[in-house]
Parts: C-alpha cells; sequence; structure tokens
C-alpha cells in the first residue's frame, strides 16, 4: 500500500509538473493588453560595452531628459548588484499610431568636458540599451550576406578622425492582437505591482500586446535654426532621410545636437510566449549542441571505464586481504606494500583540521546555491525577461543553505575530533566568515574602481549595508543552527584504531602535488565548452538561456570531481601516503587552476578589444572570485566521496 501511496504521488507531482510547464513562460512578465491610443514609454538602461566592461549611467551623456524630469524604476537588489539603472526616457509612442520626424530636443551647446566624454564613449564602443514592455531594443545589421542580430545600438560612430553621434532614431513596434483564449495559460510573478488584465468579452475595440521592439539608429544633420520654437513631440518641419549606411550629424564643441525619432507599428504573427525568441537565438551565442553532447559522452565514457577499472581492483584486493590466513597475512605485511599497511595511519587528523572543516562546510554551501539555482532556472524561473533573478535567486539560497555549512563543518570537526564538541561556535562562526569575507575583500577593491571611475556597476553604499545586514541577520544565524545541529548529531566513528606514532611514508616515485595538480584535467574537460558560452553571457553581453544542459554539465562535473578523487586518493594509499584529507581536497579543487588559465586566455584572445587596466584589473579581480567558489565547491565533492569511500574501505576489510 505505501509503495502505491508514493507511486500516486509521483504521478500528481509530474502532472503538476508538465501542467506548470505549459501554463508558465517567462515568469515575471504579465502579458499586457494596450488598447489604440494608449501611452507606450520607452526606458533606458545603463550604457554598457565590451571594451570596459564598465556600465555608466544613460543620462551621463547629453542626451534629451524626460519632461516630468529622470526618476528610477523599481529595481531588484540582482539589477542593483549587475550595474543595471532602468530610468524613463523621453521616448513616447502611441498604440498603433504611426509617427515620423517627431522633435525630441535640442540640447546645449556642448561643452568642452561634455565633448571630451561623448568622443570618449564613442571610442570605447558603448552602446544604447532601451526597453519597451520589458523587451530590450533590437538591431539587425547585414554582413557577408547574414542578418546579425545586436541588443542596442552604438552611442556613435568615428570615421576618419571625425566624430559622429546617432540622433535620430527609427523604431519598428512589432505588436500582436490581444487573443484571451491564448493568454488564459500565461501566467507569471509580476514585473512589479501589477494585476493580470482582465477583458471585456463585450468590447469590439482590438487590444494588442508587443511583441517585438526594433531599432534603426541614424545619423542626421539638423537645421538648429528651424527647431528655435519646436516644443517636444512637435513635427520637425522637413523631411527626415534616415539611411544608416551614411553619417551626417558631427559632434563638435560648443554645438548643440538635435535628437528626433520616428515610429511605426507592424501587426506581427509572433505571440506573446515567443516573443523572446529573438534575442535568445542571437548570433554567436548560439550553443554548438553536438560539440558539447560529444564532449559529455567522451567524458561519461572516460569516467565510466575509470570507474569499472577502480571497482574492479579494490574488489580483488579485498577478496585477497580477507582469504589468506593470519600467518600469511603477517607475512604479507612484510613483503608487500598497499594501502592496508596504513590502517592505523589513515584516519590520523589532518594538518589544519578546522580550515578544512570551514572549506567544506562552505563549499556544500556554494555546490548547494548552483544546483538549486540552476535547476530553478532549467524549470523556467529566473528567465531573461526577470532581469537580475538569478543573482537575487543566488543570495537568497546561498544565505538559506548556511545551515547546511555549519552542520556539515562542525559535524566533521567532531568526527576528526573524536566526538569532541568543544569549539564548534567558533567554527560555525569561521564559516559564515570565511568566504563572505573574501568576496567582502574582492568585492570592495573592485568597487573603490568603478567608484572612482563613477560607473553604474558600483555597488551603492547603501546596497553594500543591505548586504552586511543580510549576512549578518540571515546567514550566520543559519550557520549557527546547523553548526548546533551538527554538535548535536552523532559524529563518524571510525572503523580502525589510530596509533600514537605516525607511519613514516616512503619516497614516492613522483611528486604527490604533480598527481594533484594533473586530475584537474578531467573536471575541466566536463565544462570547458559550456565555459566559453557562460563568459561570453558575462563578459561579451550575450544571453544565457540553456540552464536545462548547465544542469546536466554540473552533475556530471561533480560525478567526474568525485570519481577523479576517489582514484587520486586510493593510489595515494597503495604507496602508503595515508596523507590524504588536504589531497583529495585539492585533487577535484585543483579544476579552478585550469578555469582561471582559461579566463585568462578569453582575456586575450577573446576579449582583445578590453581596454584600459581598471578593465582588465575588474576582470581578473571577478575571475579570481569565481575561482576561488569553485575551488571550494568540487574540493568538497572529491574531499566527501574520498572519505566515505577511505570510511567504507577500512570497514570492509577484516582486520586484527
Amino acid at each position: 500500500m505505501d509503495l502505491l501511496r508514493q507511486f500516486k504521488i509521483w504521478v500528481l507531482f509530474t502532472c503538476l509538473v508538465f501542467q506548470c510547464g505549459c501554463g508558465f513562460y517567462l515568469p515575471g512578465s504579465y502579458p499586457h493588453k494596450y488598447d489604440i491610443g494608449n501611452t507606450l514609454s520607452v526606458k533606458v538602461n545603463s550604457l554598457t560595452s565590451i571594451d570596459t566592461e564598465m556600465p555608466f549611467s544613460y543620462y551621463s551623456l547629453p542626451f534629451c531628459k524626460p519632461p516630468e524630469g529622470v526618476k528610477d524604476s523599481a529595481e531588484n537588489l540582482g539589477e542593483l548588484l549587475m550595474g543595471d539603472r532602468i530610468e524613463n526616457s523621453p521616448y513616447r509612442f502611441k498604440m498603433y499610431t504611426n509617427e515620423t520626424q517627431i522633435f525630441l530636443c535640442k540640447s546645449d551647446p556642448l561643452s568642452a568636458d561634455d565633448f571630451k566624454i561623448l568622443k570618449k564613449r564613442i571610442d570605447e564602443m558603448y552602446q544604447v540599451n532601451l526597453i519597451l514592455d520589458n523587451l530590450p531594443a533590437i538591431r539587425y545589421t547585414k554582413k557577408e550576406g547574414f542578418f546579425l542580430r545586436w541588443t542596442g545600438y552604438p552611442v556613435g560612430i568615428k570615421v576618419q578622425d571625425m566624430y559622429y553621434v546617432f540622433n535620430h532614431l527609427k523604431f519598428t513596434v512589432l505588436v500582436h492582437k490581444y487573443e484571451e483564449t491564448n493568454m488564459a495559460r500565461v501566467m507569471g510573478t509580476g514585473d512589479a505591482a501589477e494585476v493580470i488584465p482582465t477583458v471585456d468579452r463585450t468590447s469590439n475595440v482590438p487590444g494588442y500586446m508587443v511583441v517585438g521592439f526594433e531599432v534603426v539608429p541614424c545619423s542626421v544633420s539638423h537645421n538648429f535654426d528651424s527647431v528655435k520654437n519646436l516644443k517636444i513631440y512637435d513635427k520637425y518641419p522637413s523631411a527626415i532621410n534616415c539611411d544608416p549606411t551614411t553619417v551626417e550629424m558631427a559632434v563638435k564643441e560648443g554645438q548643440p545636437m538635435v535628437f528626433t525619432y520616428d515610429v511605426s507599428f507592424v501587426e506581427s504573427d509572433i505571440k506573446w510566449p515567443s516573443r523572446w525568441d529573438a534575442y535568445l537565438k542571437m548570433e554567436g551565442a548560439k550553443v554548438h549542441w553536438f560539440s558539447i553532447l560529444n564532449s559529455l559522452m567522451v567524458i561519461t565514457f572516460l569516467a565510466g571505464i575509470v570507474l569499472v577499472i577502480f571497482l574492479r581492483t579494490v574488489r580483488r584486493d579485498l577478496t585477497r586481504y580477507e582469504e589468506i590466513d593470519k600467518e600469511a597475512q603477517a607475512q604479507m605485511n612484510e613483503e608487500l606494500s598497499g594501502w592496508k599497511l596504513v590502517v592505523a595511519d589513515v584516519f590520523r587528523a589532518p594538518d589544519n583540521p578546522a580550515l578544512l572543516c570551514i572549506m567544506v562546510g562552505d563549499g556544500v554551501q556554494i555546490l548547494g546555491m548552483a544546483v538549486v539555482t540552476i535547476l530553478f532556472a532549467a524549470l523556467g524561473f529566473m528567465s531573461p525577461a526577470s532581469r537580475g533573478t538569478l543573482i537575487t535567486g543566488m543570495l537568497f539560497f546561498y544565505m538559506v543553505l548556511g545551515i547546511a555549512a555549519g552542520y556539515v563543518a562542525v559535524r566533521l570537526w567532531r568526527t576528526i575530533g573524536c566526538g569532541d564538541s568543544k569549539g564548534w561556535v567558533s567554527v560555525s562562526w569561521r564559516v559564515a566568515c570565511f568566504f563572505p569575507g573574501i568576496a567582502f575583500l574582492i568585492l570592495t577593491t573592485l568597487n573603490f574602481l568603478l567608484w572612482g571611475s563613477h560607473s553604474t556597476g558600483a555597488i551603492p553604499f547603501s546596497l553594500f549595508v543591505i548586504l552586511l545586514l543580510l549576512w549578518f541577520c540571515i546567514s550566520v544565524p543559519l550557520t549557527l543552527v546547523g553548526g548546533y545541529l551538527g554538535a548535536k548529531a552523532p559524529h563518524i566513528e571510525y572503523p580502525v584504531r589510530t596509533n600514537q606514532i605516525p607511519r613514516e611514508i616512503p619516497a614516492q616515485k613522483y611528486p604527490s602535488w604533480l598527481l594533484v595538480l594533473g586530475a584537474g584535467t578531467l573536471p575541466f574537460g566536463t565544462l570547458f565548452i559550456e565555459l566559453f558560452f557562460i563568459m561570453s553571457s558575462i563578459w561579451m553581453g550575450r544571453v544565457y538561456y540553456v540552464f536545462g544542459f548547465l544542469f546536466i554539465v554540473l552533475i556530471l562535473l561533480v560525478v567526474v570531481c568525485a570519481e577523479v578523487s576517489l582514484v587520486l586518493t586510493y593510489m595515494h594509499l597503495c604507496v602508503e601516503d595515508w596523507k590524504w584529507w588536504w589531497k583529495s581536497f585539492f585533487a577535484s579543487g585543483s579544476v579552478a587552476i585550469y578555469i582561471f588559465l582559461y579566463s585568462i586566455n578569453y582575456l586575450v584572445f577573446d576579449l582583445k578589444s578590453l581596454s584600459g587596466p581598471v578593465s582588465a584589473t575588474l576582470y581578473i579581480g571577478y575571475s579570481l572570485f569565481m575561482v576561488f567558489a569553485i575551488m571550494l565547491a568540487t574540493g568538497t565533492v572529491g574531499f566527501l566521496s574520498s572519505f566515505w569511500f577511505v570510511h567504507y574501505l577500512f570497514s570492509s576489510v577484516k582486520l586484527d
């Protein structure tokens, strides 16, 4: 009956998952119905550049400001940490109303400082990022017969030592007729405090949804005298020829700039659930599925071979040790070497046991955060439409999993101390401070660089205070609670006794650190292709969305890290090297070294245009932060698997 009940529960759960899969698409965004003539407001995000990786406020340049003044949009924690600063803009549209030659504003004559910073932003290839109904503006360019898609448009362009600004924008808004039958199953959590729109069944007025937002930037020379008496949204008196292949509006010191725009609405067959497809199929960001699948198959095959050989060898050794009698066993102990000879030393406490417990506890916390976050993202709860939710979710899961970090660290501490729970509070506190403290040190240093550059990527002081309060009020108490639970839980009993005098380790043919460093190559092989797309998403502004595949890669990485560490630990025990604790941690944790080397390679060969020491320092700083977190997570996998293996191995063999 219990099995039948469990089967029914699983069937119900599966049905609910599939139902949710049909009902949910891009949580964080409701379908918004606009009637003809309703106002559409365009928002602006930070200016971004792959040349510097430092975002700046849109209004740091002399662009037109909205009549009601600049206002910040509601932003979540993740958006602020990512450097997004979403503000209102003067661009206004009316649903399904085409407008041409709309005058926006004439800027003040460019001062020397404005002229200098505008030229600098053009040289550094900064992009303007506009947003309409939560969709970023997309731009199409043609190259060698192919259409390339880009989000945003450049501030300007340099041609023969002259700087030109794109001062006329030609917008195309793709709309789809609102259909209640298609919208009934689309639900979400909302971008802001808005409700699901209701539809009046008796109304014959068609409503529309925005399903696309395209922009064509042009550099047009305007007559300054003809706009003297024009107000915002008036019609420009003469025809504007928007040709993206020519540039006319040269930027000159002491001369104003005139901004105009056109907007046209086109009814599209694209439906609401498919409106993000154009962004997820960006050229260069499309994942090479067959290449990744091939890599995964090769790594899985190699790991399977290693596992089979490894299990056969251990089983043979166990059988061999158990079948011989005591006299032959004593003779064998004198004549042969092997892992059984270190039985009295294998569980001897390692050097710096507290540090090992702390790093393992933090590794459990980081690994758990990664698994849960990627799983939720794969299920669609952290979509590109919900800006900042990925970072916010990572912070939330990291803080909550502090209880797991404290529990694992303190229980391991008690196991190494043979049941002594003395000092568990100190271990828990250091677990709560170790990784966040190093992260705080790295990010604060980088933040000072961003503050000095007046970048929006700098974390505001108020946000620093909020992060510290979240850490102190949520993460630290939960870690202490986990430590308390670990102190109350029974420690893991060793299957063998440890001698007071340590056994001498024979001279090794090869240095053990060489094996430890080389062990990281196999885990690196499981993720280096996926790593390219993740790096491109972070540093090249491309959209990363294949979280389902990333989850598979993560699981495979965990399996390979465990297998590599097991094999290396067994090799060390076979040569009578009983100091396996730290080596098992760094055997799988050494993958972080190869990831850092790959990051340097990516900086040199893929981010060739990255300019200035500040940008390079930011890149290396963030890479070190990422690599350190990966080292803790993968090292923890290797250590825990090796600990389980050694405990299992020495509890399975018959001992005198």
